[in-house]
């Protein structure tokens, strides 16, 4: 079965990677007056998805440019692999965005023109009930981007203490009830395995009586169990890095997140970058030795109330864009610029720092 899959902020993200005059004026898009002329280069997709962006990003490259386009997924990555037939410009890679500086070197690419992130889960993935991402459809408690490799939320779930659920579910899910919810589930997987998407779900909401007003119990709880099976956030921090070193001086980034941590790590690192003084303050570096700004902000851009009612899975996006300057990185690669993210050490990995909002 086909799914649809609707980009967000579509022509801002394009704009945004391409149009040498883009702006984001109070959040909004202003496309240039005169059509711009198609671009040379290469151009990574982070994200492909069924290639909505990637798709319109093509419409606007000359016949000389590449497009690398990442997915995890491996129903994504068969449309990608379509499209590669199709058209000579692009590169399918069924890998996640986090391995960007090894896959780049293995094809030959010292640099790159561009990138752009949709981060998150797409609609295919929500909407088909075997991937096991929502609440909202009875499936197989899945929850993995790539299916063909790693735990999956059950199996995960049928082996994880109490005080390590529940550091998921409080830090990536924000779920002041996570104790509680942690608890039940560890107690109660002997009697009642948790097998499916319906399962935890009827169990959050057994647990969590109250919520915001149109949230499902199991919101939170579902979101950070997602993060954590997936990386999501570690997957992110080695993106960043890995963008800095990789960006031609002039080129792009621009990235869409859909919650607080994620966007919270991609403005913060923006920011370190484009401004290394504030950022690292803190730090015994003399003013004279501190490093040159090697981003420059460009601004956000949110979706208007048009394209909310058109497709309301863009309520919660944000846009940021940032540009390459021609300041080489400091010694340390960038590094200090991922590590002024509010990041603390979480099981072996990295994670968002509390109170995020």
């Amino acid at each position: 079965m086909e799914y649809v899959h609707r980009p967000v902020l579509p022509e801002a993200t394009v704009g945004a990677l391409l149009d040498p005059g883009f702006t984001a004026r109070g959040g909004r898009y202003r496309p240039a007056a005169t059509a711009p002329e198609r671009r040379h280069g290469v151009f990574v997709d982070g994200t492909f998805g069924r290639g909505g962006h990637s798709r319109l990003v093509l419409q606007r490259l000359a016949p000389d440019a590449r497009l690398i386009v990442f997915d995890k997924d491996p129903q994504a990555i068969d449309v990608a692999r379509r499209l590669q037939d199709d058209d000579a410009r692009v590169v399918a890679v069924h890998a996640g965005f986090g391995t960007l500086e090894d896959q780049l070197a293995r094809l030959g690419i010292e640099q790159i023109d561009g990138i752009m992130l949709d981060l998150g889960i797409s609609s295919p993935q929500i909407d088909d009930a075997s991937r096991g991402f929502s609440f909202m459809r009875e499936g197989p408690l899945d929850m993995r981007m790539d299916t063909s490799s790693g735990p999956t939320a059950a199996q995960w779930l049928a082996t994880v203490s109490v005080e390590e659920l529940k550091e998921v579910i409080a830090r990536y899910g924000e779920e002041r009830f996570a104790f509680k919810i942690a608890k039940t589930i560890v107690s109660g997987r002997e009697s009642r395995p948790l097998r499916t998407t319906r399962d935890l779900a009827e169990l959050v909401a057994s647990v969590v009586r109250t919520r915001e007003k149109g949230q499902h119990p199991a919101t939170r709880t579902f979101q950070a169990i997602r993060i954590h099976i997936n990386q999501e956030l570690q997957e992110l921090a080695h993106a960043l890095a890995a963008i800095l070193k990789s960006l031609a001086p002039g080129g792009r980034l621009a990235i869409i997140s859909f919650h607080s941590l994620e966007d919270r790590m991609v403005k913060q690192c923006i920011a370190a970058a484009a401004r290394p003084s504030a950022a690292l303050a803190h730090l015994p570096i003399p003013e004279k030795d501190m490093p040159a700004p090697v981003l420059k902000s460009l601004g956000r851009i949110l979706p208007d109330a048009n394209e909310v009612a058109d497709n309301p899975r863009a309520r919660s996006a944000v846009l940021r864009v940032a540009e390459r300057t021609t300041a080489p990185l400091p010694d340390d690669q960038g590094a200090s610029f991922v590590r002024a993210m509010n990041l603390v050490r979480f099981s072996g990995h990295y994670g968002p720092g509390r109170g995020v909002r």
